[in-house]
């Protein structure tokens, strides 16, 4: 195709995935767009085979890996450890708001960390407002702070998030390193989040609250707890031996999915269920997709943009960039296209992009899959989330929490 048609129908085929995947009509799946988008970016020439096959198998191992992590989540939850953990911050509390929403953000920080952001959203967000409810407590302070750190609590670990497996990958980073240089930023993002909650929400956590629930909280569940301990552990040292981490991952799984196997509490459908595989396609399909659209113009338009090296105002503009590229097109579309433009400044430039696509989703519901998810679940919940304080918390939370992250991870990368 002639180069103007074909940046052209680049990005009409990622603007389509994109709505779909933002809209889901009739409840379908994301894949149900963004794979004939895919075929149909090969069948025309607007990418190459060669390239698009060159992407999936760059893919192949990220997908594999999110699928491990989401059946360890779903198989941790069959388990019943989020239930017990909402027991136990709901006794924590005693029905105190401000006790409750620190208990939150401390629960809600660990899970997306070690099982991912899907977990917090998903399996949390649900748990929470129950624990609200039994606390005799407002939930929205606590339920926005699921979605908010489901995004912001995701720079910890290469686990944390899908685009984190991405920047992992990109960054040429071990385990454990990717973890140290993390670490700050994590605590100074989660840490100004809090302080932006309890300014914006001080009237619905100064209301007062009924007595506080009494009773013993449910036992946590050991053998679940071990699995994801071990797991962990498993990914410290497989990086620190020289084998690839990601083993770590689909071990863990096979633990968790083989005893509810035997215990006849699941089926292998149950299983593949879990690992969600119409979500794997669509990330596939949406990196052949977004390739096409880097191929045809878009990744050297972005290289003018984003900044080299990595002195704080290059690394705050570069987070800057991708903060605002994850509102407009998503945050996974956006680290795709950005990671290969960072990744010749190095890990620190790969890790500044890692920030804004993390953090910066928070400020619109478009900006990662985890907050549109969010969204559904809190209408289920008859729970309505209107859209102008949506957006006014996310301007206020947003730089609050980037512009330190940034400069953590700066002192970081001086330090270590």
């Amino acid at each position: 195709m002639n180069s103007p048609y074909a940046q052209t129908l680049s990005v009409v085929l990622l603007v389509a995935v994109l709505v779909w995947a933002v809209a889901r009509p009739f409840g379908l799946p994301e894949a149900v767009m963004a794979v004939p988008a895919a075929a149909v970016a090969v069948a025309t020439g607007v990418i190459s085979p060669e390239h698009a096959r060159a992407e999936a198998e760059r893919l192949g191992p990220v997908v594999g890996f999110l699928a491990a992590v989401l059946v360890i989540a779903h198989f941790c939850a069959e388990e019943g450890l989020f239930r017990a953990c909402g027991a136990w911050t709901a006794r924590w509390a005693r029905g105190r708001p401000l006790r409750l929403l620190t208990a939150v953000f401390a629960l809600a920080s660990v899970i997306t960390a070690v099982l991912s952001l899907d977990a917090t959203v998903v399996l949390l967000t649900p748990v929470v407002f129950a624990t609200a409810a039994r606390s005799g407590v407002r939930p929205k302070p606590h339920v926005y702070a699921c979605t908010h750190l489901s995004n912001t609590a995701s720079l910890l670990l290469p686990v944390s998030n899908l685009t984190n497996l991405l920047a992992f990958t990109a960054s040429g980073l071990s385990f454990t390193r990717f973890a140290a240089l993390m670490a700050l930023p994590w605590l100074v993002a989660i840490g100004a989040e809090y302080l932006v909650f309890r300014r914006f929400f001080a009237h619905d956590l100064a209301a007062a609250a009924p007595a506080p629930v009494t009773g013993e909280p449910p036992a946590l569940p050991l053998f679940a707890l071990v699995t994801v301990v071990c797991t962990l552990a498993g990914f410290v040292v497989a990086s620190l031996v020289g084998v690839e981490p990601a083993w770590a991952a689909p071990a863990g799984a096979l633990v968790l999915a083989g005893r509810a196997l035997v215990r006849r509490r699941a089926t292998p459908v149950t299983v593949v269920r879990a690992a969600a595989p119409a979500f794997l396609v669509f990330v596939l399909a949406l990196g052949i997709v977004v390739r096409a659209v880097v191929d045809r113009g878009l990744g050297d338009a972005l290289g003018h943009v984003l900044p080299g090296g990595t002195s704080p105002a290059a690394l705050l503009a570069t987070a800057a960039v991708a903060a605002v590229l994850a509102n407009l097109i998503n945050n996974l579309p956006a680290v795709l296209v950005l990671l290969p433009l960072a990744a010749p400044a190095g890990p620190g430039a790969v890790l500044a992009v890692l920030l804004g696509v993390n953090i910066g989703p928070n400020l619109t519901y478009a900006g990662s899959l985890a907050t549109l998810l969010w969204r559904r679940i809190v209408h289920q919940h008859e729970h309505q989330v209107d859209l102008r304080e949506f957006t006014r918390l996310g301007l206020l939370a947003v730089p609050a929490a980037l512009v330190p992250a940034v400069m953590a991870l700066w002192g970081s990368l001086q330090i270590l």
